[in-house]
């Protein structure tokens, strides 16, 4: 039974995102894990988090609306600096490379797949 180019694709994008999806399982499963201290490696980031936010907390009710416009206007000036199209063009190219690793590694696997059939069909006379 032939299939076309479109299925082949439609699986190496199904085994794509399969792999991305247990390898941000993987990194989420590491960072909400308890490590030996007992201690999850992300409460430091999250002790953080709190501080700043109780830090920013305090100096808006003190700045009242001239601190909200000043923060504001910063943060749509640090967002103007921000390589967007940089950014895009290196996942994009990193998302290539891995494709084709993928794809390097499905087609090895099926090539020893039906060499493997190949000889047990030998072996058992089919």
């Amino acid at each position: 039974m032939a299939r076309g180019r479109g299925a082949t694709d439609e699986q190496y994008d199904l085994l794509t995102a399969a792999l991305i999806g247990v390898a941000v399982g993987v990194g989420t499963t590491l960072l909400v894990r308890r490590g030996p201290t007992g201690r999850r490696p992300v409460s430091p980031m999250l002790r953080g988090a709190a501080l700043g936010a109780m830090w920013a907390g305090r100096g808006a009710a003190r700045l009242g609306a001239r601190g909200a416009s000043w923060a504001r206007d910063a943060g749509s000036e640090l967002w103007e600096r921000v390589p967007r199209e940089e950014i895009r063009e290196h996942v994009r190219e990193y998302l290539g490379k891995a494709q084709e690793a993928i794809d390097d590694v499905v087609e090895t696997e099926l090539r020893d797949l039906r060499r493997a059939l190949r000889r047990q069909r030998k072996r058992l006379g089919i």
